[in-house]
């Protein structure tokens, strides 16, 4: 359809609608004329009559009636599109990449996000548990989830947790045998479940903290696993001390099925934040994300 025809048939579904060149020219934002101009072109190119003027009304020809019926439908689907498409602009929409550690994922992204996005329909989160401190820039994730003191100082970062805790567990039947260690050399002494992360390659060592005295143990153990949920596993089925987020074994150690020991070596440190580059240009979507996860005290 030329542009002209378009412009002459908006003008002529106008017209008839309103009833009145003056109402529908006042509608437009047109002069009556210039509708008048564009209804008489519009007829002489298709070659018949399409309205009936007259100084009491507008009544249309069978052909002018026909032309109507059809055509105004469809420039009112035309416009209930674009009325969508403009409330679809304020909506928050789009996808939201996040890369963040297993324990971040299941503690406070998951738990945080679950109860928000179902509100918000158009928004889709790629959630990508990755230990590798990825690069969000070049491997094009909208933000990464860190420890407080990991997070680049180029980077905008969002508290999204408190200040996290280990703790040294193990079970009831592991301790019958032996003695609880006091302090980080007696884990010589004692059978530990072990992590090794993908990107680290050696096993992660043991860090603890007392009277501003740090210490990295080394231990051992018959068990290694990749990630902290099956190494609470096996300390709860007795195979030997975990270290894990405190918040993973605080149920398990109110209910009596894991002791914690060697809790004054266990200092807290800065929590999990929310983090990406400070030139990126926020989206609605991942504002949404960002007030969603938001430490609240």
């Amino acid at each position: 359809m030329s542009r002209e025809n378009f412009h002459d048939l908006v003008a002529f579904v106008n017209v008839v609608r309103e009833g009145s060149f003056t109402r529908a020219a006042a509608l437009l934002g047109v002069s009556p004329s210039a509708l008048s101009h564009a209804v008489s072109g519009l007829e002489a190119r298709l070659g018949t009559q399409l309205i009936i003027r007259n100084t009491r009304k507008l009544t249309t020809t069978e052909a002018g009636n026909r032309l109507f019926l059809n055509v105004a439908p469809r420039f009112e689907e035309i416009d209930a599109e674009v009325v969508a498409v403009e409330e679809l602009r304020d909506k928050p929409a789009g996808t939201i990449r996040i890369t963040a550690t297993e324990h971040a994922a299941n503690s406070i992204l998951w738990p945080k996000l679950s109860k928000v996005i179902q509100n918000y329909p158009e928004i889709t989160v790629e959630l990508t548990v990755d230990y590798s401190l990825s690069d969000i820039v070049s491997q094009r994730y909208d933000v990464g989830v860190r420890l407080g003191d990991r997070v680049a100082k180029d980077m905008i970062a969002v508290r999204i947790g408190p200040d996290l805790r280990i703790a040294v567990v193990a079970s009831s039947s592991y301790f019958a045998k032996r003695t609880k260690p006091k302090e980080p050399q007696d884990l010589a002494e004692h059978n530990c479940v072990n992590l090794r992360l993908p990107t680290h390659g050696a096993l992660l060592p043991w860090d603890f903290e007392k009277d501003h005295h740090e210490v990295k143990a080394r231990v051992n153990g018959q068990w290694v696993f990749s990630s902290s949920e099956p190494i609470l596993r096996a300390a709860l089925a007795g195979h030997g001390l975990a270290f894990v987020p405190e918040d993973m074994a605080l149920e398990h150690i109110a209910a009596g099925r894991l002791i914690r020991v060697m809790d004054d070596w266990c200092q807290p440190y800065p929590g999990y934040h929310l983090y990406y580059p400070s030139r990126r240009q926020s989206s609605r979507a991942l504002g949404v994300v960002v007030e969603a996860l938001r430490y609240r005290v």
